[in-house]
């Protein structure tokens, strides 16, 4: 694979205050890296050292083979950047801002209608290209805002809160756009949404206090996040002893007389031996079955449990 963003012992203080703490991680082509965190975990502020807005206290960054601190115009040539606010123009129409952007990205004259051309048709724009942007709702401003990002067609996409106030539609729109982007490049979209990692993304990090304390794929993450708890429902209350019996059981929680919140091994399944003990001993089986683990579980778990 082609590693198109390396950072490594990335360090942040504003003061005394540490925003980013030894962070360290790397983006490949074709990958889309969901940054995950509360607000205030540091998020905002890693995209902006990724870009070269704010220099890092300590670390490396290297955008597709080039040190964004050393040389930062080959650097940022590869960079594509969303704001969590759209710097837009407008007073200008989607066509004019986005020649006027093909500029600032220094796309030579006889290319510019050609890679404007392109980016409206990505970004689903061609209807409302003649349109000033104020008159547009936010979900096409935002297509705006990540159509300039595109347009001289960098290596590396970043996009810091892409759907924050968008309409459900909007955010299904915005978010097709997104996997269809990462087939061709490498983007790394920082969000506290949780259903936009697992919905767009490939792979996933949480960052909490300035810290990394998860850094998985998607689909790694969706088998940690397998079923480990049963729910049971009786007509009567059961021997908690008897259940508590079988091997891969470590726990049980009477919610109230009759339901039970049974906790096993994640490599064990005791739904079977479950189901034939109630069963037998007559306590009237109503309902029994296994609960997946959410992304929020996971999610609140790893804060709640990292260093204050």
């Amino acid at each position: 694979m082609s590693e198109l963003v390396k950072a490594t012992g990335l360090y942040r203080y504003y003061g005394k205050h540490c925003a980013v703490k030894d962070l360290s991680f790397s983006l490949n082509k074709g990958e889309v890296l969901g940054f995950l965190g509360a607000n205030g975990a540091g998020k905002t502020t890693t995209m902006q050292m990724l870009c070269g807005n704010l220099a890092p206290s300590a670390g490396e960054i290297y955008i597709n083979g080039f040190d964004l601190l050393k040389k930062p115009q080959q650097a940022k040539l590869a960079l594509g950047y969303l704001p969590d606010t759209p710097p837009l123009y407008k007073d200008l129409s989607v066509d004019e801002f986005l020649h006027y952007c093909a500029q600032l990205h220094r796309v030579s004259k006889p290319q510019i209608q050609k890679v404007v051309k392109s980016a409206v048709e990505r970004c689903g724009l061609y209807d409302v290209s003649n349109r000033l942007i104020v008159n547009l709702s936010k979900g096409y401003q935002q297509r705006v805002g990540i159509a300039q990002a595109i347009l001289h067609n960098p290596e590396v996409i970043i996009l810091d809160e892409p759907t924050v106030g968008l309409d459900p539609i909007q955010i299904k729109e915005i978010r097709s756009l997104i996997k269809e982007l990462g087939t061709e490049h490498g983007i790394i979209l920082s969000t506290h949404i949780l259903p936009e990692v697992q919905e767009s993304c490939s792979h996933v990090q949480i960052i909490h206090q300035g810290e990394l304390v998860l850094k998985e794929t998607v689909a790694g993450l969706n088998q940690q996040m397998g079923s480990s708890r049963i729910q049971l429902t009786t007509r009567k209350a059961v021997d908690i002893n008897k259940l508590n019996a079988i091997d891969a059981v470590t726990n049980i929680e009477t919610q109230v007389e009759g339901q039970y919140l049974i906790h096993h091994q994640s490599t064990a399944n005791p739904l079977e031996a479950l189901t034939e003990i109630v069963i037998a001993h007559g306590w009237g089986l109503e309902e029994i079955s296994p609960v997946k683990r959410s992304l929020e579980d996971v999610f609140i778990n790893l804060t709640n449990s990292s260093k204050k």
